[in-house]
């Protein structure tokens, strides 16, 4: 597994110098690092702020399960969608609202075919809100499918 928590630096996280806003590190409550979010009241309606994810060293032909800690805090923060690099205009996961400020997991499966995947993008698009955030944490990397629950 490779964990790709932003207190750690061992992957390679970039800033989208294209899009409207950045991701930020805000500090974790119990004070053991920080992850990355985005205040509601940041930029205007429809904005776009993109935290993309360098992948190296993936095989070809193998799958891998993409897991992290997400939250969606606020009435109508926002959208959360994540990318893979080999299909750009759609996304594989998306989420537009949390139904409280917990913090929840979600899960990617990512099939390499001779293609390999190089990055994943964190997309936060802006909401009507002006409270909360959203949030992205702990994003591990494990070889195989993704564990049921």
């Amino acid at each position: 597994a490779v964990d790709c928590s932003f207190s750690r630096g061992v992957c390679d996280w970039k800033q989208d110098a294209d899009d409207d806003f950045d991701w930020n590190p805000a500090d974790r409550d119990r004070g053991d690092g920080y992850y990355m979010a985005v205040p509601a009241f940041v930029g205007h309606k429809k904005d776009m702020g993109r935290l993309k994810l360098l992948l190296t060293n993936l095989k070809p032909k193998s799958s891998y399960c993409l897991i992290f800690s997400y939250r969606l805090a606020g009435e109508r923060v926002g959208k959360l969608r994540v990318f893979l690099a080999n299909k750009k205009t759609t996304p594989v996961w998306e989420q537009n609202k949390g139904k409280d400020e917990r913090w929840r997991t979600g899960k990617i499966d990512i099939f390499q075919g001779a293609e390999t995947t190089n990055s994943v993008t964190f997309e936060s698009e802006r909401g009507k809100g002006k409270t909360g955030e959203i949030g992205v944490d702990n994003v591990i990397l494990i070889s195989g499918l993704c564990p049921e629950d």
